[in-house]
């Protein structure tokens, strides 16, 4: 009888060590914040972002500015059929000439040659036209037949002394081909002198065939062409392969 009730009071005991149940875990230790890391941390990400915003607007401001389409000899002024408009990102180092500009600009002249895809800048320009050094400038007043039908600025020609003859010529070693002059020597007056300018509206060219131009040559040769300018006596011809 004794057995029994000490099996029976033994058989409700479990072996095994009790565990705790979960209410009872030992609490963790609060993670140490540190708030100045976190907005220097968001302070970066802002600057990083302005920065980069303000690479966009730049990259993106673009001006419409004047591009030379023509070849434009010194002291020419721009025409409006020497330039176009094109897109171009905006640099204030640049000084670059804005469309909206243009006809400021063509008041003034151009120092040097501009030549053809040249964006038009401010330091190109001055208000009045000057010479480079060792150069000058003649002007002509030729008749028609001594000088060539399609002849423009920029042109590269050669000046030659001519004497009135009063009748026709055919002479295969006249430099100008037309009638009423011959050439009074081989040599050219001047060689490899650049057309300035040529008098195209001039209503004496239609009239007449008479045509005005400015040459631009070595001042030594000056003084020649002037002097058989002034008796009427000079013929261009245009240089081989201009």
């Amino acid at each position: 009888m004794k057995i029994q009730e000490r099996t029976g009071a033994g058989a409700g005991r479990s072996a095994a060590p009790a565990q705790p149940s979960v209410g009872d875990r030992l609490p963790t230790p609060p993670r140490e914040r540190k708030p100045a890391l976190a907005a220097l941390a968001v302070l970066l990400i802002l600057v990083g972002a302005l920065g980069a915003t303000m690479l966009v607007l730049q990259a993106g401001e673009r001006i419409e500015v004047v591009k030379v389409t023509k070849d434009v000899q010194a002291g020419e002024s721009l025409e409006d059929s020497d330039v176009t408009s094109v897109m171009v990102a905006k640099d204030d180092a640049i000084h670059y000439i804005e469309w909206s500009q243009l006809k400021t600009i063509q008041t003034y002249k151009a120092k040097s040659t501009i030549y053809k895809g040249t964006l038009a800048v401010g330091e190109m320009f001055a208000k009045t036209a000057s010479l480079p050094a060792g150069k000058a400038s003649v002007g002509l007043a030729l008749k028609e037949g001594t000088y060539p039908a399609d002849i423009k600025s920029g042109d590269v020609v050669s000046a030659y002394r001519v004497s009135t003859t009063g009748s026709s010529s055919n002479n295969s070693d006249s430099d100008t081909g037309s009638g009423g002059t011959s050439t009074s020597g081989s040599g050219a007056i001047v060689e490899n002198a650049r057309v300035n300018n040529v008098n195209e509206d001039d209503d004496a060219t239609v009239s007449t065939g008479n045509l005005s131009l400015t040459l631009l040559v070595d001042e030594a040769d000056a003084a020649a062409l002037a002097s058989a300018a002034a008796a009427n006596q000079v013929a261009i011809v245009h240089v081989p392969g201009n």
